[in-house]
């Protein structure tokens, strides 16, 4: 009863301090529930942000054994090419298997037949350049082949326009063997023809075409378009059966066009192809010889979906010029070019082919098998292969082109994309070709198209590679090729061999693939699927039970089949850098940054947050138990006479404990009312989620933290002898002699209080800590840790309240910091008292008290960048550069805060009051 009538007395008789440490309480015990609510709402935020976009097309990707890239399997990627350049290697026993593993949904299976070299037919209209005075008349229209955002360009041979308003006669071609008609009536031998080739008749003379020996390219290849202006103003031209009110030439160039065949059903499971479709869906059944419309052919036609979107990143630019001209020489194609040529031109006007509107247009006009796709122009193009740089970045690696892909038997080559010698990354083989050595009969027929922006849609935070429906994502890496590409993605071109290869523009059916392969060479017909995605029933959000299954799943796949394996749910796009070596037409060597997939991304954030969130309890729990421990030794230090003359008096130990830490009992339990009290406004205030619960724990917390910093200073009070309580709190210094220099003197006085040095340094050497790891996480989260479009938006979720609480943690470490100065300057009064009398300036004292202040943050910063950074390390699994430039300046701003804390305690200095100290002293 005694020692509770004596706390109380003390506590009303010493209310400043009293306060003071209330208020130490009460601050360290509010932050640290709401810190602990905080981390505790992040982790829900984190956690739900995975949840909500964790879940992508398909949960695990097969591909044949040896597929997966050494690289891959090093960095734990998946390419975004993982299909491209995989013609077949798992069988249909591979997909049966894999069907019949429990608790999947959907095993779609993908087989990559080959890319056709496709043209690309763009309209020029010319109507109004027609000069209706002229008889005769010559518009040239000069090309420039554009490719990689236009980075890419060649000069192309012209196309001759020949309007003539005389009288024509246009070849009728297959009417008879011996002799070829005209529609005048006119007949004449083929022996007799230009070169064998039919030309047109105009008066009765003969006009030679162009013809091209050998193979040719689109830069290369002639064009000769001739129209007759009749009288009333229409044209009239070979193929037109009827006069057209318009003059209107087509320019065409190639480019890859890849076929695939896939399960219908499967894919609309997967990913909603039918919803997709417009016109005829494709049915599951084999290729059969079918009725060309419009004709009485029966050809073997593949039927195919094809894309309502192109890709590729190609086009023409046009130069048109016009010109009179005289009549043309009868005779030879190059006396007719040659007169052409000599014509003197007017330039028009200049142009750039829309080349995509001429692709829609021609897909939405050929539905029903309109539009057909030659068979003999199927390649199939490599992988591309990569050499890992120093820097951590990718090599995209060349390889020889291959002219000879576009000369087949019995030919003397089709016309070939002008880029075919362009620098390659995938080879490209020609397989059309029977075994016999004859090009093959069938053609791929457009039956429907479908359109990839209907299907199913996926977070782009976890996307997989779907390269059945788009290409990757490239960007320049650095401002030199962003601004070579003008800030726009890199596309695909008409190379294909290029790095880049459009997703399939054709879709055809599993049961019709023997259709397509039967008839060819170089492709694995016993195993013609190259790849199966699956997706794994019953998982929702990123749960335990959710991952278990998809583990158990691919665990089974892999035993059941052998082949390889990747788990793709929980993965994300992770940017890696890429170099593409300068190509042949002008386009300079770009660095671009391509979206690969990380596998277990998901595992990794949570297992990161939880790692955070467990260093962020402890740093915060510590650092407000060193706060509490200084404050209460302050006021022990403080009452050192006090209690000293209490055990003369003959107080025994255990009293003298119980009173010291009765006081801490007391204020922790009005702290903790307190806290209990402001945990819900304030956390409201911070937009923190605080449960009743986490707000009930304010009190226990408040008397634990308060009875444990307490604890050692009530034993030191109860041990001490009444003798050590009259003695100076502050050592002297071993040697007597001549003061040294303020910072020199501040810097020594560490030593004399050992114990409170490592109080002030340790306290803020936490807040230094955690500084170290929140830049850890801020400048690593993106690369080390995840590299991931998902880690990027945790990252945003947990950074706000990451901040608060190191912000916290500094801040209680820089009050003791500030409170250990403060005591200092306190027992040490006399000391500087005659400092100042003996002609020290106010500015040097406060250079000395400013030096300590250094000194304990040079202490605290050093260790706390120490622990910080081997903490991140462990949290982000790297010890990178940033990470040592992030501890490098919290030791600077570790030292650059002491010091500034420093500033109030020497404030005090001057309100010392030196002549009743040096009496005191004396």
């Amino acid at each position: 009863m005694r020692v509770i009538r004596f706390v109380w007395a003390h506590l009303r008789g010493r209310a400043g301090r009293a306060v003071a440490l209330l208020v130490g309480v009460l601050t360290a015990t509010t932050g640290f529930t709401v810190l602990t609510g905080a981390t505790a709402t992040a982790r829900l935020e984190v956690t739900g942000t995975v949840d909500a976009n964790v879940r992508a097309a398909y949960d695990i990707l097969v591909r044949p054994k040896g597929s997966r890239l050494p690289l891959e399997g090093d960095r734990a990627l998946l390419r975004p090419n993982a299909v491209s350049g995989i013609y077949g290697g798992l069988t249909m026993d591979d997909w049966a298997k894999v069907r019949s593993v429990p608790g999947i949904d959907v095993a779609a299976p993908i087989a990559m037949a080959g890319s056709l070299n496709a043209a690309v037919v763009a309209p020029v209209d010319l109507t109004d350049l027609v000069d209706p005075k002229l008889d005769r008349q010559v518009i040239r229209v000069d090309r420039t082949l554009l490719a990689d955002r236009g980075l890419s360009r060649t000069p192309a041979t012209p196309a001759w326009v020949y309007v003539t308003t005389h009288d024509v006669s246009w070849p009728r071609l297959g009417r008879n063997e011996e002799l070829l008609q005209f529609s005048g009536g006119q007949t004449m031998p083929w022996q007799q023809l230009c070169h064998g080739t039919p030309g047109l008749l105009e008066e009765g003379r003969q006009v030679c075409p162009l013809v091209e020996q050998g193979q040719v390219t689109d830069a290369t290849n002639q064009s000769v378009f001739a129209f007759r202006r009749r009288p009333d103003g229409r044209f009239e031209t070979l193929y037109d059966t009827e006069p057209q009110q318009r003059l209107s030439i087509s320019l065409t160039w190639h480019e890859p066009m890849l076929v695939a065949a896939v399960d219908p059903d499967a894919e609309d499971r997967l990913v909603g192809l039918r919803g997709a479709t417009q016109g005829t869906f494709l049915a599951n059944t084999p290729a059969q010889a079918t009725a060309i419309p419009g004709t009485s052919e029966q050809r073997m036609v593949v039927p195919v979906l094809a894309s309502s979107r192109r890709y590729a990143d190609t086009t023409t630019a046009v130069s048109i010029s016009h010109a009179p001209l005289p009549a043309l020489p009868a005779g030879t194609s190059q006396s007719m070019l040659a007169a052409m040529t000599a014509a003197p031109t007017t330039h028009v006007r200049d142009d750039v082919l829309d080349a995509d509107a001429a692709y829609q247009h021609t897909v939405g006009t050929g539905l029903g098998l309109g539009l057909l796709y030659s068979h003999e122009w199927l390649l199939q193009i490599g992988g591309v292969s990569y050499a890992p740089a120093p820097d951590g970045s990718l090599t995209a690696v060349p390889v020889p082109d291959n002219a000879a892909a576009y000369v087949l038997p019995y030919s003397s080559g089709f016309p070939a994309p002008w880029q075919l010698d362009d620098t390659s990354f995938r080879t490209v083989k020609n397989v059309s070709v029977r075994a016999n050595g004859e090009m093959t009969t069938a053609d791929f027929g457009v039956v429907g198209t479908f359109d990839p922006a209907r299907l199913t849609t996926f977070n782009p935070l976890s996307r997989v590679p779907m390269e059945t429906y788009e290409p990757p994502l490239v960007v320049g890496a650095d401002q030199a090729t962003r601004g070579l590409l003008g800030d726009r993605p890199l596309a695909p071109g008409g190379n294909p061999g290029g790095y880049l290869s459009s997703p399939p523009m054709l879709l055809t059916s599993i049961a019709a693939l023997p259709g397509i392969l039967t008839d060819t060479i170089g492709t694995d017909k016993a195993a013609p699927l190259s790849a199966i995605r699956v997706r794994v029933a019953g998982v929702h959000g990123f749960s335990a039970t959710s991952r278990e299954r998809v583990r158990v799943v691919a665990e089974e796949i892999s035993a059941r089949t052998g082949l390889d394996v990747d788990i793709t749910y929980g993965s994300s796009p992770s940017p890696q850098t890429v170099t593409l070596a300068a190509g042949k037409y002008q386009r300079p060597e770009l660095r671009v940054t391509e979206h690969w997939v990380r596998k277990g991304v998901a595992a990794s954030i949570i297992t990161a947050i939880d790692r955070k969130s467990a260093v962020l309890f402890v740093l915060v729990l510590v650092v407000c138990a060193l706060f509490l421990a200084n404050a209460v030794a302050a006021g022990v230090r403080d009452r050192r006479a006090e209690l000293a003359t209490l055990a003369a008096l003959g107080w025994p130990a255990h009293r003298i404990f119980a009173a010291v830490l009765g006081e801490v009992f007391v204020i922790g339990t009005v702290a903790g009312l307190g806290a209990l009290a402001l945990t819900g406004p304030l956390g409201g205030l911070l937009d923190v989620r605080t449960s009743w619960t986490q707000a009930l724990l304010a009190l226990p917390t408040a008397v634990g933290l308060s009875l444990l910093a307490g604890l050692l200073p009530a034993l030191a009070a109860a041990r001490g002898r009444p003798a050590a309580g009259l003695r100076p709190a502050v050592t002297r210094p071993r040697r007597a002699g001549r003061p040294r220099g303020p910072v020199t003197m501040g810097l020594l006085n560490l030593v004399r209080v050992p114990g409170r040095t490592a109080l002030a340094g340790g306290a803020l050497a936490i807040g230094i800590t955690a500084a170290t790891v929140l830049g850890a996480i801020t400048f690593a989260f993106h690369g080390a840790i995840v590299g991931t479009l998902l880690g990027d938006a945790v990252s945003l979720r947990v950074r706000t309240v990451d901040t608060i609480a190191v912000a916290a943690t500094i801040l209680l470490g820089v009050l003791a910091v500030a409170d250990v100065l403060y005591l200092n300057i306190r027992d040490r009064a006399a000391e500087l008292a005659t400092l100042r009398a003996t002609g020290w300036t106010p500015a040097a004292l406060a250079r000395l008290v400013a030096a300590e202040g250094l000194g304990i943050g040079l202490l605290g910063g050093l260790a706390g960048a120490a622990v910080g950074v081997t903490a991140a390390a462990w949290l982000v699994g790297d010890l990178s550069p940033a990470l040592l430039t992030t501890a490098g300046s919290a030791v600077a701003a570790g030292a650059l805060l002491a010091t500034c804390a420093a500033l109030i305690p020497a404030a005090l200095l001057q309100r010392l009051p030196t002549a009743a100290l040096l009496a005191e002293e004396a």
